[in-house]
């Protein structure tokens, strides 16, 4: 996980760093108080879904397709706030119903930001260091939280920081925690917002996802192409690099859409 981490997950060191920590340190402790709670953050084709099925393929045999992997999307399973109380109820069942088949199952729940806030508080029992039912331990489990808020104010430090003439490899967490908490946690229209899951600390790891430059798009283009079993011409990796809008306007240095869009662009030129 680490080596593919480094060879495949373009400009994000500090993710590196933030995911390896954590998975190491829980993997390694046979008798964990608590489960694995990791809250990914960052805007549009930094990486955020990229990490969460690598780190899911490693762990689990057959990765997302595992019957001990479960993923959630609100626009997909939750998607009308009439029904909450259905969807509480539901979503409880599923998780202490699998957490009781395996302790070591995984849940990923992505975007986040647009859960209902009543739902996450579900959620929040099974992250802590006491819950056992049925004299099943789940503190083996792992979360994964998927969000593109705070991605917004991520990419004003990074971009206040590299006005500062500090290196985009120079951030550290330190740096960006403060505008996360901020942008997610404190904000009233986050399904963070007030939820026990903040008041009680237990998110394990936030790990933002920084806005890409130019080189790093680039590398995404051959990255692309060679899964695509396709020739790397040097020609055609640059204009699909240039041909992605980059903010801010006057500097153009990082990808809006970071590489999300690098493999439609490329269809293209073949």
């Amino acid at each position: 996980l680490e080596f593919d981490l480094a060879i495949n997950l373009v400009g994000q060191p500090l993710v590196r760093q933030q995911v390896m920590k954590g998975v190491r340190e829980f993997l390694r402790n046979q008798n964990p108080v608590k489960p694995l709670v990791m809250s990914f953050h960052g805007s549009t084709g930094t990486g955020k879904t990229y990490v969460s099925s690598m780190l899911i393929r490693y762990l689990f045999q057959g990765g997302l397709q595992s019957p001990y992997v479960h993923h959630f999307s609100p626009i997909v399973h939750f998607p009308h706030a009439e029904h909450i109380e259905q969807y509480k109820e539901s979503l409880k069942r599923w998780i202490q119903g699998n957490l009781t088949n395996c302790g070591r199952s995984a849940f990923l729940f992505d975007e986040m930001d647009k859960m209902h806030p009543g739902l996450i508080d579900v959620i929040m029992p099974f992250l802590g260091p006491s819950w056992v039912v049925y004299g099943t331990n789940y503190r083996k489990a792992i979360f994964i939280f998927i969000s593109n808020a705070g991605g917004e104010q991520i990419n004003d430090v990074t971009l206040a920081l590299w006005r500062a003439r500090k290196d985009r490899e120079e951030i550290t967490l330190q740096d960006l925690e403060p505008a996360i908490s901020k942008a997610v946690f404190e904000n009233p229209q986050s399904g963070f917002w007030k939820s026990g899951i903040i008041n009680e600390h237990l998110i394990d790891f936030v790990v933002p996802f920084l806005p890409l430059k130019h080189h790093h798009v680039k590398q995404c283009v051959v990255s692309e192409l060679i899964q695509q079993g396709l020739e790397v011409h040097p020609d055609v990796v640059q204009e699909v690099a240039d041909s992605i809008p980059y903010f801010p306007e006057e500097e153009k240095l990082f990808s809006s859409t970071g590489c999300k869009t690098v493999a439609s662009r490329i269809s293209f030129f073949f």
